[in-house]
């Protein structure tokens, strides 16, 4: 009876093997082919490219790479069997200037489907449409000035482009967390703003003054400094004058840098509550002796179980696997939104893509149809929703309070508020 019953079971088996290939065989791959298409051969790689920030930044400073790398190496091939090929991290200057020159590179190869990044707001204003415009999409892990996608409204912002998509956050909701904490739970009734004029830096600004106001708040300044912080002392002593409860400098790094350390030396802000954004959550502005003491604003960081349903890893061991990899745990905030937006983009490589013969066909409008459908993805950050204009992260923010520059991870997990939509 065992015997007859072996073969029965194992025809049974390979029927719903067969019956399962070919039903994956069928499945039609999505888009319209009006973006084009890109053909890539056996032997051959799918090529997607990483745009970020990685110079002078000591530690972490190529966290997005290799981060990047490492989703690619735990999603392993498109259908099983077409690698996945990053080329060469281009360094995102984070500048609006330096927008031609990024897309310029990400462009180099005509073969390439799409990129992760930019990590700099600035950049994306101008690289993302000449990338765009070429049928690729982009997928940020921390892009997140408003001026990217929308008002969270249903209006377009100055900068949307069809095809861009971000996993971090829209600073609407950073500059509102930072309201709520410093007005309704440190009682900051006014508050000076300083920013550097760019779509991160002002974007960002601006959110927060609009929240502080709406809450009963009065902005004293809003002032605007120099990239090369040559006018930090005219600064100072304008923003001194107005005598805030706070202030608050959501720079970049190297400004921030200088702005801390020009405040510090004046007395005038002995007694005002400062804080600054995710742009100085990096070692280079942390571990300054006079950062000490700012409470700093980013993407909440507590991914308790999460796992990624493309690969199956959750945020533990997605960190420890990077500490393994790389020698040191990651730094850059957006670590996980950067592993999560690659998978992303692979999987919807893969719904847009079929084989035919020996080679790799990917329809580019398919890959926005997927991205543009995406909804309750599991990802480390939790789950991700992409709207109308590309905003697929969560919005929850945490905001630390600095107060070692000696252990700056610590510091990262001194969580004292945090924040979701």
């Amino acid at each position: 009876m065992v015997n007859r019953l072996v073969p029965a079971a194992t025809s049974i088996l390979l029927a719903a093997l067969l019956a399962a290939a070919c039903s994956d065989a069928d499945t039609p791959a999505i888009g319209d082919g009006t973006l084009g298409t890109v053909t890539v051969g056996r032997g051959d790689s799918v090529q997607i490219r990483s745009i970020s920030s990685f110079e002078d930044m000591g530690a972490g400073a190529r966290d997005y790479i290799n981060i990047v790398e490492m989703a690619i190496d735990d999603y392993g091939p498109i259908h099983g069997e077409f690698t996945v090929g990053l080329g060469e991290g281009i360094h995102d200057g984070c500048s609006a200037d330096e927008g031609p020159r990024v897309a310029e590179a990400a462009l180099a190869d005509d073969g390439v489907v799409g990129v992760i990044g930019t990590s700099c707001s600035s950049t994306a204003t101008t690289a993302v449409p000449l990338i765009t415009a070429e049928g690729l999409v982009v997928i940020s892990m921390s892009n997140s000035s408003p001026a990217l996608t929308s008002d969270l409204a249903g209006t377009p912002a100055e900068h949307y482009q069809p095809g861009y998509y971000r996993t971090s956050h829209n600073d609407l909701y950073q500059g509102e967390a930072v309201s709520s904490f410093l007005h309704d739970t440190l009682g900051a009734q006014s508050a000076a703003i300083v920013h550097e004029g760019d779509a991160y830096t002002r974007g960002l600004a601006q959110a927060f003054r609009s929240s502080f106001e709406r809450s009963g708040g009065t902005v004293t300044d809003f002032v605007e400094v120099n990239s090369d912080a040559s006018d930090l002392a005219e600064v100072l002593t304008r923003l001194a004058a107005g005598n805030p409860d706070a202030l608050y400098f959501p720079l970049t790094q190297d400004t921030a840098a200088e702005f801390i350390q020009a405040l510090r030396r004046n007395g005038d802000f002995e007694n005002t509550v400062l804080a600054s954004g995710d742009g100085v959550l990096h070692d280079a502005f942390l571990a300054l002796d006079s950062s000490r003491g700012v409470f700093v604003s980013g993407p909440d960081l507590d991914f308790g179980g999460n796992a990624n349903q493309a690969t199956g890893v959750d945020a533990d061991q997605a960190a420890e696997r990077f500490t393994i990899k790389t020698g040191s745990p990651p730094h850059r905030a957006f670590w996980a939104h950067a592993y999560d937006a690659t998978t992303l983009l692979l999987d919807a490589v893969t719904a847009a893509s079929r084989i035919e013969g020996r080679e790799l066909v990917i329809d580019r409008a398919g890959i926005r149809q997927y991205l543009n459908q995406v909804s309750d993805y599991q990802g480390l950050i939790g789950d991700i929703n992409c709207d109308a204009y590309g905003d697929c992260g969560s919005g929850r923010i945490a905001i630390i309070e600095h107060l070692n520059p000696d252990d700056t991870l610590a510091s990262r997990d001194n969580v004292v508020f945090r924040f979701s939509p």
